[in-house]
Parts: structure tokens; C-alpha cells; sequence
């Protein structure tokens, strides 16, 4: 993907505030502090278009973000992390369930992991809702950088059998920091959405920045 702009749209709270141009959205998923801001900088080359939130869990909105005006990125709140009432959890699952299932904008979903770590109990909840209800998605196996390459393939099989992934199901292994992994990501993205693959470039200069609750 040739990178000509990249820029925040909105966090939504609600459907009515859903972008209604129609375009392709592809959802990131995560626990808190996987590193979703970081993969989403390095996919479109920029630092700070996303931030992480000085309070991990605690924003529960959908972060949108417009590529080229042909796609969109959806950022969701990070899991793992409690720091909401339980009505506030209640009413933030909901939507999300219902974004996940009905959304028709939706063509595929990352769901980020630690390569480092075996899956959390909600990483393993998470892939097997998604699984369930046949949402194409890809495991993204986040900071792949601080093993080394010879154990990749090791950690890699553990996230396999932890979340109990069928061979059809890409795994993607990762790195924020070297940028490994990023134009196997890009492919993957533009063939789930239906977009013309292009080059990669140099970052934009006129983008917004915002937070966002990785």
C-alpha cells in the first residue's frame, strides 16, 4: 500500500456515529498493551498517528482511521483491563458484538498476541468467538523482535496450540520495531479488502494525530 494519506477520523461510541461512505474496515484486536498502536504506526510509516492511552481499557470506543480514502482502519479498546464499571462492560460488549457480527464494512479482523507469551484466557475467548461465527481474521504475533529468530518458530507453534488455530487460519508474526512481517500484512490486507496493492512510501506530512486505548 502506497501510503499518500493517512488520518483520524473518529472515536465512535455508538452506531450512529459509524463512517456511512462504505468502505472496507479492517478491525484490530487485543489485549491492552499488545502493541496495536505501534503495528498501526508502522503499517501506514508514521510515529504518533496512534497513541497508547495513559490508562489502558479505560476509553471504550472505536477508534477510526481513513487510508487514501479507499479503507479504513478500526481500532478497538484493548482487553485485559477492568478500569470500567460493569455497566460501562456490559454496554461496550454489546456494540462490539454487534459491530463484529453485523457490520458489513467488516473484511477482516487482526487479532494481535504476544509471540512472547502463550494466549491469554481472553486472547483463546476472543479466537474462538470470532472462529464461531466465521469472521475472516488473521493472528498478528506482536514483538517478534525481542526473541530471536530461531526461537520464532517455537513461540509461533505455542500460539497455535494455545488458541487452537485450524492450518486455514493465517499467523502472522510481527515487529513494530524492525518491521518484520509489515508487506506480508499489507498483502493480506489488500486481498481481504479488494484493494490494488501498491509500493509503500515515505509517511505523509499532512495527517491528524489521536490517541488510542491499545
Amino acid at each position: 500500500m502506497k501510503i499518500k494519506q493517512s488520518e483520524f477520523v473518529i472515536s465512535a461510541a455508538g452506531e450512529s456515529q459509524f463512517p456511512e461512505d462504505g468502505l472496507p474496515e479492517v478491525a484490530l484486536a487485543g489485549r491492552s498493551n499488545v502493541g496495536k498502536s505501534s503495528l498501526l504506526n508502522r503499517l501506514l510509516l508514521r510515529r504518533n498517528l496512534a497513541r497508547t492511552s495513559s490508562q489502558p481499557g479505560k476509553t471504550q470506543t472505536l477508534n477510526y482511521y481513513r487510508i487514501n480514502e479507499v479503507l479504513y482502519f478500526v481500532d478497538f479498546p484493548g482487553y485485559g483491563y477492568a478500569k470500567v464499571s460493569k455497566t460501562q462492560r456490559e454496554a461496550w460488549g454489546k456494540l462490539a458484538e454487534r459491530y463484529l457480527r453485523d457490520r458489513k464494512q467488516l473484511k477482516l479482523v487482526l487479532q494481535l498476541v504476544d509471540l512472547r507469551h502463550p494466549p491469554s484466557a481472553e486472547d483463546r475467548s476472543m479466537f474462538e468467538w470470532l472462529f464461531h461465527y466465521g469472521i475472516p481474521m488473521c493472528v498478528v504475533a506482536t514483538k517478534a523482535d525481542k526473541i530471536s529468530r530461531n526461537q520464532m518458530p517455537k513461540h509461533a507453534k505455542v500460539v497455535r496450540q494455545t488458541l487452537g488455530m485450524p492450518g486455514h487460519v493465517p499467523l502472522l508474526i510481527f515487529s513494530s520495531e524492525t518491521g518484520q512481517g509489515r508487506e506480508e500484512l499489507w498483502s493480506l490486507i489488500e486481498q481481504a479488502a479488494d484493494i490494488a496493492p501498491e509500493s509503500p512510501s515515505e509517511p505523509p506530512n499532512n495527517t491528524q494525530e489521536t490517541e488510542d486505548n491499545a
